[in-house]
C-alpha cells in the first residue's frame, strides 16, 4: 500500500492534470458561447452623392455545422466601393467565426468542409451572430470566382452555414 505522502502526490498531480485538461477544454470549445447572442444591425450602405447602389450578387443560407439562416445581397456603389450584407441573419455564436468568400460549391448536405480548399478571400470577423451587418469587399475581388459566402469557424475548421451566390 502507497504511503500517505505518496498518495498525496498523486492526488495532486492528478488534479492539477484535470485542471489543466478543463481549462485547455474550455479556451478551445468556449461552450459559454452556445447561450449567448451577439446582435448587429448595421443599416444598409448607400452611396454618399446619393447614387443608387447596384445589386451584383444574391443567396440565401444554408445551415452547415450549426443552424444558420439569412440572407446575402452584395451591392456596388457608384464610387466602385462593393459591399457584402447579411440581413436577418440568425446562427450560433462561437470562437474565431470568419465572413468568407470562397470558390468551393455549397453542399447542401455536408458540412461545408470543402469551403476552404481552394481559394477564399477573409472579409472579416463575424460582427454578431444575429442581426443586420455590412463587409467590405476588397477591390478586384472577382465574383465570378467567387460564389460562395461561408460563416467559417477558424478554430475547428467548419462551416457554420454558407449561401451560394447568384449573379444578378
Amino acid at each position: 500500500m502507497a504511503s500517505t505522502p505518496t498518495r498525496r502526490r498523486v492526488l495532486s498531480a492528478l488534479a492539477l492534470f484535470l485542471a489543466a485538461l478543463v481549462a485547455v477544454g474550455l479556451y478551445l470549445f468556449q461552450p459559454w458561447r452556445a447561450f449567448t447572442t451577439v446582435r448587429v444591425d448595421e443599416t444598409v450602405v448607400v452611396a454618399p452623392d446619393g447614387g443608387t447602389a447596384r445589386t451584383i450578387a444574391t443567396g440565401s443560407f444554408l445551415s452547415h455545422e450549426h443552424s444558420t439562416s439569412g440572407t446575402v445581397t452584395v451591392t456596388a456603389l457608384p464610387d466602385g466601393t462593393v459591399t457584402l450584407r447579411l440581413a436577418d441573419l440568425r446562427t450560433s455564436d462561437g470562437p474565431a467565426l470568419r465572413v468568407w468568400l470562397s470558390d468551393q460549391p455549397v453542399e447542401p448536405t455536408g458540412l461545408g468542409r470543402n469551403l476552404d480548399d481552394g481559394r477564399h478571400v477573409d472579409l472579416g470577423a463575424l460582427k454578431g451572430n444575429e442581426g443586420n451587418q455590412n463587409y467590405a469587399v476588397p477591390a478586384g475581388t472577382d465574383l465570378t470566382e467567387l460564389r460562395t459566402v461561408t460563416i467559417w469557424c477558424e478554430r475547428f475548421a467548419v462551416s457554420f452555414g454558407a449561401a451560394a451566390l447568384t449573379l444578378a
